[in-house]
């Protein structure tokens, strides 16, 4: 009998390893497809095949998934990242496989598309301008008001994403937004957006059901860098009520409804605010915190969708489940790293990870990809997980070494760019 085959079309860096363990769990054949196997170093380890195939050529995939069906029972597609989940939506259709529909995706991925069909169904939206040029994103500003946010209309993570406060600070991200240090994939389009002020919540969705509701707290700004979340978010039964309505009326809207969404939002002046949806799940350590909190583990029910299994929403029982996102404070190399081995020890401490080895050179880019490990504590209280968390960060520590300054020749200052 064939094997059944999960394909994996690209893995993440982290969320990757997820998927192919609950694959594994499942009885399932995991197969990745990427453009670069070698970016994720959790393949060789878990001894995971991986076919290098241009993963933004539809033809390419379908071709390559069309060659593993000779030899393997292709049980289900699907992706960890949303820059993808288009190309897997058009790939289950054309293999008849259970997947969302192609063109809710694609209006969802594209920020400027998604914000015009919240706000026509009366959602509540920052106010938002589309820009092409300079001249674009400061009438837009003016407009809006300072602050404002610029944004690239695709992209996940919140790169490329900035709070501008000034006119000065409006120019130079400008600047980097249509220069060559931000990768468009066409013709470039930020999105100007109304700073929407407030405590920030994400709506966990499967299907039509909401999971779970959890908060998160950013380091200074201008960049969005999250430093720490917490499942379940404390709010009253009305207010969580209302983030859940007012997300599932954003999936009604996108015409999403089918598979795992994500829901970002901010509790502003006007009440809740939709930041973002996005067609996939929240990503790491969201994902473990879901299932540290709920009992849910939303990435082996997505899977068991994806190869049309009946999945299972049960919750357990509650607890409160946070991490704390270690950041660092500086560029460098990370000399050392120390204490990992003592905070896991710590009870209610549930992980402990750090994403980089000693020896790494360090260069935060105001983004998810300034992460360098978490912290993670669960507990049945809030107080005692937020202690429990509290205690065991204190006992982890590491050191950088700031990267030698440049000399010019003319002995000026190095120039510094934005991150």
């Amino acid at each position: 009998m064939a094997k059944r085959a999960l394909i994996l079309v690209e893995g993440g860096a982290r969320a990757g390893l997820l998927y192919v363990q609950a694959a594994q769990r499942l009885g399932l054949h995991p197969i990745m497809l990427s453009a670069n196997p070698a970016q994720y170093d959790y393949l060789a380890a878990e001894s995971i095949e991986a076919i290098r195939v241009d993963t933004d050529n539809l033809d390419a995939l379908i071709r390559e998934c069309s060659r593993l069906r000779a030899t393997y029972e292709m049980a289900g597609i699907t992706s960890v990242g949303d820059s993808f989940y288009a190309t897997i939506a058009k790939l289950c259709q054309h293999f008849h496989l259970p997947g969302p529909n192609p063109a809710s995706i694609e209006r969802c991925c594209d920020k400027f598309a998604q914000r015009q069909v919240l706000a026509k169904a009366g959602i509540p939206t920052p106010a938002f301008h589309l820009a092409a040029n300079a001249k674009d994103v400061e009438r837009s500003a003016v407009e809006i008001g300072l602050p404002v946010i610029l944004k690239p209309v695709t992209g996940s993570g919140s790169r490329g994403i900035r709070l501008c406060r000034n006119n000065d600070e409006l120019a130079e991200h400008t600047t980097y937004l249509l220069g060559a240090r931000h990768t468009w994939q066409s013709s470039p389009k930020i999105l100007v957006e109304e700073f929407a002020q407030g405590p920030y919540y994400s709506a966990e969705i499967m299907g039509n059901r909401v999971v779970g509701v959890g908060t998160g707290d950013c380091g200074p700004p201008p960049h969005f860098v999250y430093h720490e979340f917490t499942y379940p978010a404390a709010l009253i039964d009305d207010e969580h009520d209302y983030i859940a309505d007012v997300s599932l009326r954003c999936l009604r809207a996108l015409g999403l409804g089918w598979g795992p969404s994500n829901v970002e939002l901010r509790w502003t002046i006007r009440g809740p605010v939709v930041i973002e949806v996005n067609p996939r799940l929240g990503g790491t350590p969201g994902l473990q915190l879901v299932e540290l909190a709920y009992g849910v583990d939303l990435v082996t029910e997505h899977i068991k969708l994806v190869i049309g299994d009946e999945w299972n929403l049960r919750r357990g029982q509650p607890h409160t489940a946070a991490a704390r996102i270690l950041v660092p404070d500086r560029d460098g190399t990370l000399d050392w790293i120390e204490g990992v081995s003592r905070a896991a020890t710590v009870a209610g401490v549930a992980d402990v990870k750090f994403y980089v080895e000693p020896k790494t050179p360090i260069i935060r880019k105001g983004d998810a990809r300034d992460w360098i490990g978490h912290v993670i504590a669960v507990s049945p209280s809030l107080a005692r997980t937020q202690a429990v968390l509290h205690h065991a960060v204190g006992l982890v520590d590491w050191a950088i070494t700031p990267f030698p300054a440049v000399v010019h020749k003319d002995n000026s200052p190095p120039h510094t760019n934005e991150h």
